[in-house]
């Protein structure tokens, strides 16, 4: 006599809607960046959507694990692996925002970086594009006695001035080469002004922030220095510090 054959095991309704929960946690964090990039949304409504998806994934992860505990003493194989599943999406939000939230209480709350804080590099091309912008290019120091370039120097001691054997024309042809190979847009190379304007564009929220780079004579060397400035928010997560770190490597480097 033949073996009846077994029932397969059917999943629950509540293992489906752990993973549901998941992966609307998973839309949620992805739609309201690109809704703020290409003008859906605003940005308050977006950094909300973060923050929904993030405490969306936080409660799948706890409640799953509840539910695959009991889901594993009542032998339901099939709940336990999609509430597993369920998890493991879940991870993606907590994997992308915890870091950066992490990171944005550790770095100051600047905007404006410089490697010359006592006579930044000024805009001129780019002064048009940033009419719209929350944030203005007048350096905080100069105007608001603010500590700015104090909290800079000890968070970021690496954004220091390039003193350079280029020629200023050689220089500036060198920065924006960089900068292009970086991917930023370069907006204007001025050797009369001798300095180089480029825009870098995020892919995620697609926030822009502004550079610019400034060669000038120092005897028989070239000085360079670089700023770069966040149209948008207070702090920029230390973006712009690392931009220019970046930048800096990619110039001294032989």
């Amino acid at each position: 006599m033949n073996n009846p054959t077994p029932i397969p095991e059917e999943t629950t309704w509540w293992s489906k809607f752990f993973v549901f929960s998941a992966l609307l946690s998973l839309v949620i964090l992805v739609s309201g960046p690109i809704g703020y990039k290409f003008g859906l949304t605003g940005l308050a409504p977006s950094l909300i959507s973060i923050l929904v998806a993030l405490v969306g994934a936080a409660l799948v992860i706890v409640v799953g694990l509840v539910m695959a505990v009991i889901a594993t003493r009542k032998s339901l194989r099939r709940d336990r692996n999609l509430i597993f599943v369920a998890i493991a999406i879940s991870l993606i939000p907590l994997y992308f925002v915890v870091p950066q939230m992490l990171k944005a209480q550790s770095v100051p709350g600047i905007h404006d970086v410089s490697t010359d804080t006592a006579n930044p590099p000024t805009f001129v091309v780019l002064v048009s594009e940033r009419k719209e912008t929350d944030n203005d290019l007048v350096y905080e120091d100069e105007v608001l006695g603010s500590k700015t370039a104090t909290m800079q120097n000890q968070a970021y001691p690496g954004v220091q001035s390039i003193t350079s054997e280029l020629s200023i024309e050689d220089s500036l042809n060198r920065a924006a080469n960089i900068l292009k190979e970086q991917g930023l847009e370069v907006a204007s190379v001025d050797a009369m002004a001798g300095t180089v304007e480029a825009t870098a564009t995020t892919a995620w929220f697609g926030f822009k922030d502004d550079v610019v780079v400034r060669a000038v004579n120092n005897g028989s060397n070239t000085v360079i220095d670089v700023r770069s400035v966040s149209r948008v928010g207070r702090s920029d997560i230390g973006a712009n510090a690392a931009r220019i770190e970046k930048f800096i490597a990619a110039f001294t480097s032989i």
